[in-house]
């Protein structure tokens, strides 16, 4: 795509974020036709969202579990930017006037310790150093289209792959070995909505770190100390109403909350 292009596409994706307002899909001629064009069309449209939601504290990432890929129809990750106004710590409330079709998600998250940089292959095996800290994570989610459904997956990622969010439980410090094994659930108004393991993100939910920590590095964006990443979501997206109190518990990590109001 052409720098003009890019521009006028993230015009669009903007106006419909700040304006909580559905689009059908961006016009063809405006759409990325490969991943790569996705992801710089999704940088384009940050750099101007990061004047209103200050600058990214970190990354969420999509479609780590084959439930969330069975859902979406989609069979590898994707990544959006988690912005530093819309990051919570233990509970947050959000304003469902602002949100098109808001949705929640139970995840993994953790934060980083050191830099991740390029001139080295991350894998399972070697992302534990960098790790801070490890958290429960509720990702707020807007479906900021008219039928997602219909919309190609580029233009998906573009918009930072429905991104709105996140909420961040307690930081602990928790052995990989016990990630896979612990266990998730969603509750939507005190009532049960769907439970799931570490082991559900791509076998371990580090090798959804390392998955991310490869592809910023290849874009020459690689990984910083600090940064968030919110690994994926162990329970299927649940889309909420107005009022709708949500608590997320994965054991040996704790709880965290949201609010829509």
């Amino acid at each position: 795509m052409t720098q003009e292009k890019l521009a006028q596409a993230a015009a669009l994706l903007m106006a419909a974020r700040q304006n909580a307002t559905p689009i059908d899909s961006l016009p063809d001629a405006l759409q990325p036709a490969t991943i790569d064009e996705s992801y710089e069309l999704q940088a384009q449209l940050n750099r101007s969202l990061a004047a209103s939601l200050k600058p990214p504290a970190g990354f969420k990432i999509g479609c780590t579990t084959l439930v969330m890929q069975e859902y979406l129809g989609i069979a590898h990750p994707c990544k959006g930017v988690i912005f530093e106004s819309t990051l919570h710590f233990g509970h947050g409330t959000f304003n469902s006037n602002s949100l098109c079709r808001p949705g929640v998600e139970c995840e993994i998250a953790v934060r980083l310790a050191h830099d991740m940089p390029d001139g080295q292959t991350y894998t399972v095996d070697n992302c534990d150093a960098f790790i801070g800290s490890t958290h429960c994570s509720i990702e707020l989610v807007d479906d900021r289209w008219t039928d997602y459904q219909k919309v190609p997956t580029p233009t998906l990622i573009a918009d930072n792959f429905f991104g709105a969010g996140c909420v961040l439980g307690e930081a602990v410090t928790l052995p990989a070995s016990e990630l896979q094994t612990t266990q998730g659930t969603l509750r939507i108004n005190g009532h049960v909505i769907g439970s799931g393991h570490g082991s559900d993100i791509l076998g371990h939910p580090h090798h959804a770190l390392a998955w991310l920590a490869n592809h910023q590095a290849q874009r020459g964006t690689p990984l910083s100390a600090g940064d968030i990443v919110s690994l994926g979501s162990v329970v299927k997206t649940h889309w909420l109403e107005k009022g709708d109190s949500v608590e997320i518990e994965f054991t040996r990590l704790g709880t965290c909350s949201l609010q829509l109001d």
